[in-house]
């Protein structure tokens, strides 16, 4: 039992036999991710012998346990930052700023090269909201454009959701970037600006690129009930392409400049503080005021009240409805919190019995780079249980120990951060609920399916992750 306990082969099996036990419990059993993660750590920390009142606390209290500190540690870094870009994308999406966002990058681009302005407005659009309510959102002006182009669907919305899903993926204020920035203590200045360095060759090889070529090759008509329903949403248009209905703006509608700006206000300001702290060493004053309005959880709080300002009450939305707003837009973030926090709490477990050390001389002795490392592991749990949430905050916890006191800069912590978040949408196929929106909203079968959305996301993994690499050589 002590060479269980205390060896490194002994630790090493713990590690492996609770990531499967992981995985079994959510493939197999249907457990919760967050639940599953909470199971493992607690029984990975008890095999190893951890002391009960270590782990949970005692009957005096928990304040200074393991599972206490691993969960309260995370999520008090993070929840106001995914609060706060939650209510930012709700009230973006209920004032029609993505419809304006896209008219206004089709009327730019041209009719010839709408699938370009869809790619466009993902990726813009897709900063401050999550991949499913984009789709939910912006899926009606694809079905419009493909019906005006009379072409495969396929070359509107896989650009649009490439651009979705890498912001989705890459970029804060979203719950993966923002939880393993978190867990590997990144500056969100640096997540974003590297996380921007892979997301966008990411979504030019497989949104612009692949999409053009297998939209060429395999036709899907849009969907009929589809498009009867876009009618409405988009404001008219009769799917004919003989006029500009699809596009023309409904009263009331936010101005392109505002939406752009809310959208911009937040990145800039996070940006600002990150390198004003560099930039500003000689002025203490500016760089205070830098560091201060550059702290996400200040920026995005800025952002959030010109927006409830300038798109909700200015435009004649009530107060009420505003709260509504608020309220519906953090029902479905719960359960991303506690996936993170249990995330974390598992990566405690794996520093404090010295599993994450095992790990780390495991691969010191492979000669595996930790950026490499770090992506096959995100690729593995992602594969394996198709959660993108989940397979970041797993690996995250798993490869965070061996990074400790390793003496990595912020753009190289920032860098493996990538890598993780790479991974974590390679091969989505029939386990990820991804797979079955694309799927459903735009008409394409399961077949299909598998060759440009699954192949699409396997491209936009590959190619973020080889900018991880690339990047990684030139700022070690």
């Amino acid at each position: 039992m002590n060479w269980l306990q205390t060896s490194t082969g002994g630790l090493l099996l713990l590690a492996v036999v609770g990531i499967a036990l992981l995985l079994a419990l959510i493939i197999a059993v249907k457990v919760e991710p967050f639940i599953a993660l909470l199971i493992v750590g607690l029984l990975t920390a008890l095999a190893q012998g951890m002391p009960v009142a270590k782990l949970v606390g005692t009957a005096q209290g928990a304040a200074n346990s393991i599972l206490e500190l691993g969960f309260g540690g995370i999520l008090g870094h993070i929840t106001i930052i995914i609060g706060l870009g939650t209510f930012l994308g709700a009230i973006l999406e209920a004032s029609g700023g993505a419809q304006v966002l896209t008219r206004a990058l089709l009327r730019a681009v041209g009719e010839n090269r709408a699938p370009l302005a869809m790619g466009l407005a993902g990726l813009i659009f897709g900063i401050p909201v999550f991949f499913d309510v984009g789709i939910f959102v912006l899926a009606p002006l694809v079905y419009v454009a493909a019906q005006q182009g009379k072409k495969s669907i396929l070359l509107y919305c896989l650009p649009l959701i490439a651009g979705l899903s890498v912001t989705h993926a890459f970029l804060p204020p979203h719950p993966g970037p923002v939880a393993a920035a978190g867990l590997l203590h990144v500056e969100l200045g640096w997540m974003i600006l590297m996380g921007a360095a892979c997301a966008i060759p990411a979504w030019f090889v497989g949104g612009i690129l692949f999409s053009s070529w297998i939209g060429k090759r395999i036709h899907i008509p849009v969907p009929a009930e589809m498009l009867a329903a876009s009618k409405v949403t988009t404001g008219g248009g009769d799917g004919t392409g003989d006029g500009d209905d699809a596009v023309d703006e409904p009263r009331n509608e936010p101005s392109l400049q505002l939406v752009a700006w809310i959208i911009a206000i937040p990145l800039l300001l996070i940006l600002a503080g990150t390198f004003g702290s560099i930039w500003l060493t000689g002025n203490k004053t500016l760089a205070g005021i830098a560091n201060f309005f550059g702290t996400p959880a200040v920026a995005l709080t800025i952002a959030v009240l010109l927006a409830f300002w300038l798109l909700g009450y200015r435009r004649g939305m009530s107060k009420s409805k505003v709260s509504e707003l608020a309220n519906a837009s953090l029902r479905p973030v719960a359960m991303i919190l506690l996936v993170v926090g249990a995330g974390a709490f598992y990566g405690k477990v794996l520093t404090e019995t010295g599993i994450g050390t095992a790990v780390k001389h495991t691969l010191d002795g492979w000669g595996l780079p930790v950026l490499v490392a770090a992506y096959v592991i995100s690729c593995g749990l992602r594969i394996a249980q198709g959660s993108a949430t989940a397979a970041i905050a797993a690996s995250a916890a798993i490869i965070g120990p061996t990074i400790v006191n390793a003496g990595y800069s912020q753009a190289q912590l920032a860098l493996i951060v990538a890598a993780i978040c790479a991974g974590s949408i390679i091969a989505s196929h029939v386990n990820d609920g991804g797979f079955w929106i694309v799927s459903r909203y735009f008409g394409i079968s399961v077949k299909d399916t598998l060759k440009t959305w699954t192949v699409l996301e396997t491209i936009l993994s590959l190619v973020g992750f080889a900018m991880a690499a690339i990047l990684m050589a030139i700022v070690s």
